[in-house]
């Protein structure tokens, strides 16, 4: 099976749980780093997750994994959260972190840069408008490369 076909089986098999549970499916990886396969799903709720919420969802999704058997090679799951940095991998995600620090990289320049950081001031009609020190940045969101909260000291 293929890494974004096991991706989305996890996630469909991981979805009713997590939703059940009053937690947010954040992202689902499944990545080699060197020899060894890992499957990591990051979970989030509103207030933060802690480990006892990571344990219920990583037992739950390893009986299903362990039931359906849709990865074949040997992998270390791994269940937890995103961390203060989390990633902005939706349109809904990005529009929760209105008011908040981003870093925000780019497919192609946009106003002679590919890499924002700054307070996220709006997210409209497909843009996301930065303020980074004293310039704003409008960054279109078909443009966006990646995205994640940052915090800036």
């Amino acid at each position: 099976m293929s890494t974004p076909k096991i991706k989305a089986t996890v996630e469909e098999m991981v979805q009713p749980f997590v939703e059940e549970h009053g937690f947010e499916l954040v992202d689902v990886e499944y990545v080699k780093e060197g020899k060894n396969w890992f499957l990591r799903v990051f979970v989030d709720k509103e207030g933060g997750i802690d480990i006892d919420d990571c344990g219920r969802v990583s037992e739950y999704l390893s009986e299903q994994l362990d039931k359906h058997d849709p990865i074949k090679d040997p992998y270390f799951l791994e269940v937890s959260s995103p961390g203060a940095e989390r990633p902005l991998k939706k349109e809904a995600d990005v529009q929760k972190a209105v008011g908040k620090d981003v870093f925000v990289t780019t497919y192609e320049p946009v106003d002679g840069t590919k890499e924002f950081e700054g307070r996220l001031l709006s997210f409209d009609e497909g843009e996301l408008l930065i303020e980074a020190g004293k310039k704003r940045y409008a960054v279109p969101y078909d443009k966006v490369a990646s995205a994640r909260l940052a915090i800036i000291f």
